[in-house]
């Protein structure tokens, strides 16, 4: 049986809730599950609980007059729920094309890892990729389920600029830049979809939980999926999961 985990103050604004297990599927409903208890007990209050793979940061909008007396409270919230494994979720399906035009490292991993680049689109496309949180950027996901085998070190210097929509692959985790920015990950592709989108009432449409199944595209798919996202005449497909 997992032991409870440690909380602690994180300044005069913040508290830190570390699970010390395993980072897995798993250990994220777990996450979600605290998340979503302390927002309801704490809705009175003006904070935020932001998760990352194994951890929950609680940001508050003031200073927290009794520290300690907080972090009392929060070990008997955690310690008196019932967790339940909330298994509803959406499975995204996001085009991406590796196109060499877009697949800048396509060779570099080629020869890294000694795949073909039929290989590695296989071996990307293949899996359910896991949503374990988002964050670096606006949009930006984090995804868990990487083949071993497309494993490979970022790259030692930073392009200053990588394409909006870039698919890459840092160590043993994928995503995509849902805008141009600096970026270390090797690039195999390209995605035409909007991740983020700040003028709509959901900038987003993912959330922590949720999962990505990649399909290729060829680059005359890629401009038409891109001029129906402009144009608003492109939905993202999703599958419901409801349990």
């Amino acid at each position: 049986m997992a032991e409870n985990p440690k909380i602690s103050p994180l300044g005069d604004r913040g508290i830190l809730i570390k699970f010390d297990e395993k980072v897995g599927e798993d250990l994220l409903h777990k996450l979600l599950f605290y998340k979503e208890i302390i927002q309801n007990a704490e809705s009175k209050q003006k904070l935020e609980v932001t998760n990352t793979y194994d951890s929950l940061l609680i940001s508050y909008v003031f200073t927290i007059e009794d520290v300690y007396g907080e972090v009392s409270r929060l070990e008997q919230l955690i310690s008196g729920a019932n967790i339940t494994k909330k298994t509803n979720y959406k499975t995204f399906s996001i085009p991406v094309c590796y196109d060499p035009e877009f697949g800048l490292d396509l060779e570099h991993i080629s020869e890294e890892n000694n795949l073909s680049l039929k290989q590695i689109i296989e071996l990307h496309t293949a899996p359910e990729y896991l949503i374990y949180f988002t964050g670096f950027l606006p949009g930006f996901l984090y995804l868990g389920g990487l083949d071993e085998k497309l494993k490979i070190s970022r790259k030692n210097t930073p392009r200053k600029s990588v394409e909006k929509g870039a698919v890459g692959i840092g160590e043993n985790q994928t995503g995509i830049y849902p805008k141009s920015s600096p970026g270390g990950w090797q690039i195999i592709g390209r995605s035409p979809v909007e991740l983020f989108d700040k003028n709509k009432a959901i900038p987003s449409p993912f959330s922590a939980g949720d999962k990505i199944k990649f399909f290729s595209v060829s680059k005359d798919e890629f401009y038409e999926i891109e001029e129906d996202m402009k144009s608003g005449n492109y939905s993202l497909k999703f599958e419901k999961h409801e349990g």
